[in-house]
């Protein structure tokens, strides 16, 4: 550990509560997304290729199945929002991110612990009164909410020593994970990679502009695309945004930015093989092009980056962290 002050538990815990609050907000904007789509115009058959698309990216699918059988959009939201058997549930994990900040509750400003534990309360009040039923959206936006909330919180009253920066860690770390399922989910969906070639059939192209921009609302980047692009919606710029903008704050590249500044900052070893491997995928999406991307496949693309943050995710904690046991 060389002169690594910070017991690991205390780690573990820090980076994962981080983890969870935002693996919740993101789940939020996954299913907003979904339920925005299934508000357009479309045949029975595309709408069940989302929410199964949108189980598939979550790696969820064996678990829908064994306890709810057929898909529909009802039991799906259940069972991503408050189904406790299922680990990825917004319950469980603002359930999990609250678990892990009380026992570090010494470690915590007050705010953040009460942040924490407010929406916890928060939660299985609107859960219990069915505000979930009564205005899907309205909830989405409350989950995000209470996310930055608890990040606007943590960096507001927070002492910037290594307890910070285990939390930062753990919020790109799990960004850079969700954007890149966030990409990916319509190609989970339907079977074909996208290679940068747009159709030239008008209804496939209405489908995509409605598509890709409810992928922009869902990272909260329409307004940014407008301002960036000044152009209609193009599914390869969408790409180009969403994984190559280091100024674009949801971005693979900017999570990983952050993923690499807080590792250099609790790494006591600048040989890190931890170190090395974050900063590999870094530069190679500094120095990236969206055509190079394309030409791989979109799809193929984002496999292997998910793989390559879910190896980064094991040495983390391998190194700093309670390692996850397998």
């Amino acid at each position: 550990m060389g002169n690594f002050s910070m017991l690991s538990r205390t780690a573990d815990h820090l980076y994962w509560m981080a983890r969870y609050t935002e693996r919740a907000e993101n789940t939020a904007r996954l299913l907003d997304v979904n339920y925005q789509a299934s508000l357009l115009p479309q045949s029975d058959t595309d709408a069940q290729i989302g929410w199964q698309g949108l189980l598939s990216i979550s790696e969820l699918t064996a678990n829908y199945h064994a306890r709810y059988g057929a898909i529909n959009p009802r039991n799906v939201m259940d069972f991503m929002v408050r189904d406790e058997s299922n680990p990825s549930s917004i319950l469980s994990c603002l359930a999990a991110a609250r678990e892990n900040a009380r026992a570090v509750r010494g470690s915590l400003t007050t705010e953040v612990w009460e942040t924490q534990n407010q929406t916890w309360l928060e939660l299985k009040r609107m859960i219990k009164t069915g505000e979930l039923e009564r205005d899907p959206a309205q909830f989405f936006e409350w989950v995000k909410f209470r996310s930055h909330l608890s990040r606007g919180v943590t960096l507001g009253t927070m002492l910037m020593d290594e307890s910070l920066h285990f939390m930062r860690l753990g919020t790109f770390l799990e960004r850079a994970d969700n954007t890149a399922r966030l990409v990916d989910v319509k190609f989970h969906a339907v079977a074909n990679d996208f290679y940068g070639n747009t159709s030239a059939n008008i209804k496939d192209q209405e489908y995509d502009f409605y598509h890709w921009s409810a992928v922009l609302r869902s990272v909260s980047g329409f307004e940014i695309y407008r301002k960036v692009y000044r152009d209609v919606i193009k599914p390869e710029r969408v790409a180009e945004l969403l994984i190559l903008r280091p100024d674009m704050p949801r971005s693979l590249h900017a999570s990983m930015d952050q993923v690499v500044s807080n590792l250099a900052l609790v790494a006591s070893d600048p040989q890190s093989e931890t170190l090395r491997r974050a900063g590999k995928l870094r530069s190679e999406l500094q120095y990236g092009r969206i055509d190079e991307i394309l030409a791989t496949g979109l799809h193929a693309y984002l496999t292997q980056f998910l793989d390559r943050v879910n190896d980064l995710g094991l040495h983390i904690s391998r190194e700093f962290l309670v390692p996850v046991m397998d």
